[in-house]
């Protein structure tokens, strides 16, 4: 019963890649890099709750823009200071810098859509009015009186 108990906290690395929709690579490399610890069965990876919970924190870490070594740093702080004061009041400020990043990103973002979209709206109304302009309609007919005059001499 109790080796039923512990494997049903333990995961493979394909378990793990599939849950969480990485590739066995991206989990060998963030075991190289020390962000997962797993244990070692033979030559197979033995994961833990905890290198699960780890994993959901990196990933959730690098979707809001964290560098890996960012999120290392946070998660060794966590480890040293048991999630007391300095570790959170670290984190917190990081979460806050990176906010502000973040709505930077989009401002700049909504500027760029809106220059885009008035560019779109500019190129459909000169598709939609194909209206040859003033000078070129005065050179067509120019050019027309001259091939008439040569034809009629």
């Amino acid at each position: 019963m109790e080796r039923l108990k512990s494997s049903l906290l333990e995961y493979s690395i394909s378990q793990l890649a599939t849950e969480f929709g990485v590739t066995a690579r991206t989990l060998r490399f963030y075991e190289d890099k020390g962000l997962l610890r797993p244990t070692r069965s033979g030559q197979s990876r033995i994961y833990s709750a905890a290198d699960r919970a780890r994993l959901r924190l990196i990933l959730r870490g690098k979707r809001v823009g964290f560098t890996l070594d960012e999120i290392r740093e946070m998660m060794d702080l966590e480890t040293l200071d048991s999630g007391g004061f300095i570790h959170l009041n670290t984190t917190l400020k990081r979460f806050r810098a990176r906010i502000i990043a973040l709505k930077q990103q989009r401002s700049d973002i909504d500027l760029s859509i809106a220059e885009l979209e008035a560019g779109c709206a500019w190129l459909d109304a000169r598709l939609v009015d194909r209206e040859p302009s003033e000078e070129i309609k005065q050179n067509a007919k120019a050019f027309e009186a001259l091939a008439l005059a040569r034809l009629e001499s």
